[in-house]
């Protein structure tokens, strides 16, 4: 019988575990208002309140073995909420450089753009099909880009130590095409001139890159003339003109992809079906917003496993540590308890009163350390490899509210099922035991 009843209390558990990890903050919401309603007005409700009122008078006595709940608790909260910012910052960096009204066009097949190949010809199809934008004197607003990528040495690094950057050769047109392009330091570089405009992502990342300063790219010296900001993944490309920088690099006439800006989202429909229904072309045409986003998914989410996995583990060292000290909590008040329930206190209350005291205090380390990951973390800098690009992502740490949710999500759970086993084994105790544990 012990048996069946510890079993059906693991099934529980892990019930209950799951159905709270798919909870939205509504149905959390919901779930609190119910138990707030229930320990007011009800009777059982009115003598869990009057233990756990008890109980939690009495952690300012209890104050170093509480602490290791909350310190635990925070740990977790804060390391877990850490990682998984990187995810959430290096996804939205990406999704803000793509939207419904713009699209990018790659030879069939291409995965990304260093390893596409667009001929003159291509273009010149690509800027006549139907849904293409036109300035007010008619020119297709179409850029036509070539990538390449350049070593240069890494800010703070080693001596010999170099980062990749993905070099871009645009014209004019690539202005027009991203107006969220904009010059914070310096100037655009000349056409036919070896100038280039940097990022401020990458000028954060890379010695060097300094308006006025020469540096060397390939085979080439080239001067630094701007320094650009547009609040995505552009912001870690150099920049310079496509004609010279194909020249330098020996690409010819060729481009890797072309950015067209169409008259409207609604507009993509008929500009990819003009495209694939061409025989003259072998193209892939996708909104930007689906092209960067795809090209986050994978690091992303391994960015969220890992913080998932190093979350789970301290998890589990959280879980002892309430364990070990909720059942402390519930041995030195044996006695009283035992005593509420030989005057008529059922056993539920006793549950209850016991899991509001662990919650409680999960729930106070999980807001300290959602707190102290927002302070240290957000809109800290960081960077990597881009998926699908030959250079480093520049993006910064995002701490958003559903992160904070998910922290706080983790830190009750952590509370539930540390506080589950010491609250049921409180009361279930026999009595008379109980007064003589003692």
């Amino acid at each position: 019988m012990t048996f069946l009843k510890r079993f059906g209390l693991v099934i529980f558990l892990i019930l209950a575990v799951v159905g709270w990890v798919f909870l939205p903050w509504t149905g959390a919401l919901g779930l609190a208002v119910l138990i707030t309603l229930w320990l007011l007005l009800s009777r059982r409700g009115g003598q869990a309140r009057s233990v756990a009122g008890v109980g939690i008078s009495t952690l300012p006595q209890r104050l170093g073995s509480s602490a290791v709940i909350v310190v635990g608790i925070a740990g977790v909260v804060g390391v877990l909420v850490a990682l998984l910012a990187m995810a959430e910052g290096y996804a939205e960096t990406l999704t803000r450089s793509g939207s419904l009204d713009t699209a990018i066009v790659l030879r069939g097949a291409s995965a990304a753009e260093v390893s596409s190949q667009l001929s003159r010809n291509d273009i010149t199809l690509i800027s006549q099909a139907p849904g293409v934008a036109r300035t007010d004197k008619g020119e297709p607003l179409v850029s036509a880009e070539t990538v390449v990528a350049a070593n240069l040495p890494v800010k703070g690094g080693g001596k010999d130590e170099e980062g990749s950057v993905q070099f871009r050769g645009v014209g004019d047109e690539a202005f027009l095409v991203r107006p969220q392009v904009k010059v914070i330091e310096g100037r655009r570089f000349q056409p036919g001139l070896r100038e280039l405009m940097v990022g401020k992502g990458a000028a954060r990342q890379f010695d060097g890159l300094v308006v006025g300063k020469d540096i060397r790219l390939g085979n080439q010296v080239w001067t630094v003339v701007g320094i650009f900001a547009s609040g995505d993944a552009m912001e870690s490309e150099l920049w310079a003109d496509a004609t010279v920088l194909a020249d330098a690099f020996r690409r010819g006439s060729s481009r890797n992809s072309v950015t067209v800006r169409l008259t409207g989202p609604e507009a993509m429909a008929a500009f990819k079906e003009s495209l694939t229904s061409n025989p003259q072309l072998k193209v892939d045409a996708s909104t930007t917003l689906d092209f960067f986003a795809k090209q986050s998914e994978a690091t992303s989410k391994t960015l969220r496993i890992i913080g998932t996995v190093v979350g789970a583990i301290m998890a589990v060292g959280a879980v002892f540590g309430a364990l070990n000290t909720m059942f402390a909590a519930v041995a030195t008040r044996a006695r009283e308890i035992a005593t509420l329930r030989a005057i008529g206190f059922p056993g539920l209350p006793v549950v209850v009163a016991v899991m509001l005291e662990t919650m409680l205090l999960a729930a106070l380390g999980g807001l300290i350390g959602g707190v102290v990951a927002y302070l240290l973390f957000n809109g800290h800098a960081a960077s990597t490899m881009a998926a699908g690009s030959v250079g480093k992502l520049s993006f910064e740490l995002k701490v958003s509210g559903q992160l904070l949710w998910e922290g706080l999500k983790w830190a009750l759970a952590i509370g539930f099922i540390g506080g589950l086993f010491p609250a049921v084994r409180a009361a279930s105790v026999p009595v008379t035991t109980a007064l003589r544990e003692l």
